[in-house]
């Protein structure tokens, strides 16, 4: 399982230009690249639409070792409604608390030295106020859970990951695949996962060989597949195989085949134009206006 990796988080965007600027300007991240599509996703990457939509990776470095966000960005959809599956990233960086002061962007200290935030969206950040670290300064993703024995016993023994800490008081446990990586902390919610529209996906890698036998074992255990291993095209890059599970709570999970994905994940130079580009040439919210409608809210 060593050669596992956790990769990104995806977050559904309404309003892309305010989440570039939270993610740019407050986090301190870059583009690292971004790309446009005319039609949905086969493994459902945006979402179920089936319109145009567009991906934009941004986080602190290469997706090679670092753990990132995926925005992703539907034209016709403005706001999606939050479930209490996701709750919160918590990242190093006192430039980013620093930033957040500067813009005026809300900010609550939650502990002495720990600040939550909101990205656009309602999605919570927490950022400690240290300098942020030479490697990647992305410590965890924690995801809401009904029962932590089962989630962790799902993780575990089934994903294979480590776990680094189990509290049975708090009701949270921490586990990943490798000390240097990010971690996943699964929290009770006191009740049933509520995914809402905005839910979100968490991605890692593995050997391409292992995606059959991934298959295969959630086959054999009667484990939720949402997307058989498919193979997914981007325009001009790389094709990568996918396969798209579930967990005991409907938390969505891709596995990516390693080789093809570290090739489609080279960071491109022109990321930050090409996404600027794209956000002045959407003029589908003065459309919308135009014929006094709203976008939808998914």
């Amino acid at each position: 399982m060593a050669a596992r990796r956790a990769l990104h988080f995806v977050f559904k965007v309404g309003d892309r230009g305010r989440s570039a600027r939270f993610y740019r300007e407050l986090l301190g991240m870059r583009v690292l690249r971004h790309e446009e599509f005319e039609e949905g996703c086969k493994a459902s990457c945006n979402g179920p639409y089936d319109g145009k939509w567009s991906k934009t990776m941004v986080g602190y470095g290469p997706e090679d070792n670092h753990f990132v966000a995926e925005l992703t960005y539907n034209y016709g959809i403005g706001e999606y409604r939050l479930g209490n599956d996701f709750l919160g990233i918590t990242l190093v960086s006192s430039q980013a608390v620093s930033n957040a002061k500067k813009m005026g962007w809300p900010l609550k200290e939650v502990t002495p030295g720990l600040f939550e935030t909101e990205a656009p969206g309602g999605y919570k950040f927490y950022l400690e106020d240290k300098e942020q670290l030479k490697q990647d300064p992305v410590l965890k993703v924690a995801l809401g859970v009904s029962d932590l024995q089962k989630s962790v016993n799902y993780w575990s023994d089934l994903l294979g990951m480590k776990i680094y800490e189990k509290d049975e008081k708090k009701q949270r446990a921490l586990l990943g695949y490798a000390d240097n990586q990010c971690k996943l902390e699964l929290k009770t919610v006191g009740g049933a996962v509520d995914h809402g529209t905005a839910f979100g996906r968490i991605a890692f890698s593995c050997a391409k060989e292992e995606l059959p036998n991934i298959e295969a074992l959630m086959k054999k255990e009667n484990q939720k597949i949402l997307t058989p291993l498919v193979s997914l095209d981007t325009p001009g890059k790389a094709t990568v195989q996918v396969i798209i599970l579930a967990d005991p709570d409907g938390h969505e999970i891709c596995f990516v085949g390693d080789e093809a994905f570290r090739d489609l994940s080279k960071v491109d130079p022109n990321g930050d134009k090409l996404l600027d580009d794209a956000m002045a040439a959407d003029n589908s919210d003065q459309w919308f206006a135009a014929r006094k409608m709203k976008k939808v809210s998914a």
